[in-house]
């Protein structure tokens, strides 16, 4: 069992109405990867700067990350600063700072080439790819992607898309990637593009599963507070992902639990600030979710 995930790591600043938070461990790259070690063995590949405080560093490497993958270079790390509406249905970008994260160019250790399953966090399309030529041969690629690429780099996403196994956006990435409204010709659409497995993420409404011609739909765990939704996506995948590859399998039966044990990891993720609540979650905490969801979804 072994997952690599390239993506970033980050430092973010965080309001919401439950506070703020500055400068707490962020990144992609970070929330997939505590999400996943709880289920299999992780390996991240980012890059961070010299500001980067060694304890987030050692903070992953207790949870089994492999952090050889990690780059340090001169300068700062990625910094986003984000605000929250008081019923978190939108949030506000207040700085956006790439630092050292633009000039990012993955260069896995060639122990981490022959890994089983690869995620590809959202970075630029062509870097997507680029990992994917540096891997073995991978049993299963996972992939995200954003809006920005969506619409700035269709071609060179469409080239990614052609190369992954399965591919995980919100609902409105969905609608605009495929150019359809309705979410089951969203999906069929997507999958035409390359993907065999899609999962449309909505957030507070939980997850729909695409595979073949196979739907799924799980909700996600209903909470009394919500504090921070910044990397629910990235911890949904992580979860999904982790499941997959302790497994080995990507048939139905895999994929629906993998849907369950994402939302799961999501459900400790936006309960607290940045990744507070998935760090102190272990894998019996995992479990009790996941018999919550059973309970939730039994008639």
């Amino acid at each position: 069992m072994s997952l690599v995930v390239v993506g970033s790591v980050a430092l973010d600043t965080v309001e919401t109405v439950m506070g703020t938070r500055e400068r707490v461990l962020g990144g992609a790259a970070c929330f997939f990867s505590v999400a996943a070690a709880e289920l299999t063995d992780v390996k991240l590949v980012g890059v961070v700067g010299d500001d980067f405080p060694e304890e987030h560093e050692q903070t992953l490497a207790s949870r089994g990350v492999d952090m050889a993958g990690l780059q340090r270079s001169p300068g700062r790390t990625f910094h986003w600063h984000g605000r929250y509406s008081e019923d978190y249905s939108s949030r506000e970008s207040l700085a956006t700072e790439l630092g050292v994260f633009a000039g990012f160019s993955p260069d896995l250790p060639v122990a981490f080439r022959a890994a089983r399953t690869l995620f590809l966090a959202n970075i630029h399309p062509e870097l997507q790819a680029d990992v994917c030529r540096q891997m073995d041969d991978p049993r299963l690629i996972g992939c995200d992607t954003m809006d920005f690429w969506i619409n700035g780099e269709p071609k060179a996403l469409a080239r990614t898309l052609s190369m992954v196994h399965l591919l995980t956006i919100n609902d409105e990435e969905a609608r605009l990637l495929s150019g359809e409204h309705n979410l089951v010709r969203a999906a069929q659409g997507i999958m035409a593009m390359g993907p065999r497995h899609l999962v449309i993420k909505r957030g507070e409404h939980g997850a729909l599963l695409f595979s073949g011609d196979e739907v799924f739909a799980l909700p996600a765990l209903p909470l009394e507070t919500v504090v921070d939704p910044t990397g629910a996506g990235d911890t949904f995948a992580g979860g999904m992902l982790g499941w997959l590859d302790s497994v080995q399998e990507v048939d139905g039966p895999a994929l629906r639990r993998g849907v369950a044990y994402g939302i799961a990891a999501a459900s400790f993720n936006v309960a607290h600030f940045s990744l507070e609540g998935l760090l102190a979650a272990d894998r019996e905490a995992f479990e009790r979710r996941m018999e919550r969801l059973r309970e939730l979804v039994r008639f």
